[in-house]
């Protein structure tokens, strides 16, 4: 995707950004290089060192100021929704990294005051922005390879005890462990290139490695929506001991299969869409008939930017990462976690659920 020059737009829509690590710093650079946004402050728990940019005293200072238009939420999952909330009462455009919260119920409340606010609100869900998933979305809704039967997607990471030493092992502030991490952007693109709810889910979600006490490092699913019959076979790890990913979607008349995915790090290999063409003798493509198509470069980031300013600047629709997504996504996770016996906190609570690993 193509992105405007700074020089195309008069002045910038001003930004601050809220979680300076890793996440806030990627977010930073896409927001310059397109050009319609300018960051003028941020926050972070850790005072962020090499910083170029005002460092505001809290997040709530952020919030407060009136010569911010929009704030980015790049925290801990557990400041997700009473940040956004924030924001968006103070009349910012939000846009908010994954989970948005911790429950579906926690995202309705996250939606009223969106209503109340009439600002844009658009979650990070970049996986939707990768252009292998983009060109395979765009080959299934062609409908030259007819309806998808079934997908099957796999996600996995490999860590080690420096995991262990972070927030993300601290069951308060991470929500969850691996389903929440990572496996999301999974669930996400299941609903997003079935275009569906599941209506069946069965689960096990475990930690029977790490062992930390509701952080799960495996999720196995399966879900059906009933409608369309169409099936999906789950798996999200982190003790898979190598990063992988796989989507795979298989239709009336051939497949189209997502493996690895281009990142920063590379960690999770070449991203490679292979797609089989036209079947051969059945009941089978040969390996032989696939298309392959491989993307050397990670521009998810740029991609997201660019549409969240789109919105912003232009009041374009948000398309992707819709709190009606976020919505979706929550609630599937609300029944992996219920039907897994091994749920959050503050899902056990709600749901009064007794169960453990």
């Amino acid at each position: 995707m193509n992105s405007p020059t700074r020089e195309t737009f008069g002045s910038a829509t001003t930004i601050g950004i809220i979680g300076f690590g890793k996440m806030g710093r990627t977010r930073a650079e896409a927001i310059e290089a397109d050009g319609r946004g300018r960051v003028v402050r941020v926050y972070d728990a850790i005072p962020p060192q090499d910083c170029t940019y005002p460092i505001a005293a809290s997040a709530q200072e952020i919030i407060d100021d009136p010569a911010i238009d929009s704030v980015f939420i790049c925290a801990t999952n557990d400041v997700n929704k009473p940040l956004t909330i924030a924001a968006l009462r103070a009349g910012k455009h939000v846009f908010c990294e994954k989970p948005p919260a911790f429950t579906s119920a926690d995202v309705h409340e996250v939606m009223a005051a969106e209503r109340e606010a009439r600002r844009v609100l658009m979650y990070g869900f970049n996986h939707r922005h990768h252009a292998g998933v983009r060109k395979m979305k765009q080959v299934i809704e062609s409908g030259a390879y007819g309806r998808v039967l079934w997908m099957r997607g796999r996600y996995g990471k490999s860590v080690d005890e420096n995991y262990l030493r972070t927030w993300r092992a601290d069951r308060e502030r991470a929500g969850g462990g691996i389903l929440l991490d990572q496996g999301i952007h999974m669930l996400d693109l299941f609903l997003y290139i079935a275009g569906v709810p599941f209506d069946d889910v069965h689960a096990f979600v475990s930690s029977r490695y790490w062992n930390i006490p509701g952080i799960e490092d495996n999720v196995f699913a399966i879900m059906r929506n009933q409608a369309t019959g169409i099936e999906v076979s789950f798996h999200s790890t982190m003790t898979q001991w190598r990063h992988l990913f796989s989507l795979e979607v298989f239709l009336d008349r051939g497949y189209v299969v997502l493996n690895g995915l281009k990142t920063s790090s590379d960690s999770y290999g070449k991203e490679e869409l292979s797609i089989a063409k036209n079947r051969s003798t059945a009941p089978a493509a040969s390996w032989e008939s696939e298309e392959r198509m491989h993307y050397r470069v990670d521009t998810s980031w740029q991609s997201e930017a660019e549409h969240f300013m789109d919105a912003v600047t232009l009041g374009m629709p948000v398309t992707y990462g819709t709190s009606e997504q976020a919505l979706a996504v929550m609630s599937l996770i609300d029944r992996i976690y219920a039907h897994g016996h091994s749920v959050s906190p503050v899902l056990h609570e709600r749901l009064q659920i007794v169960g453990g690993h």
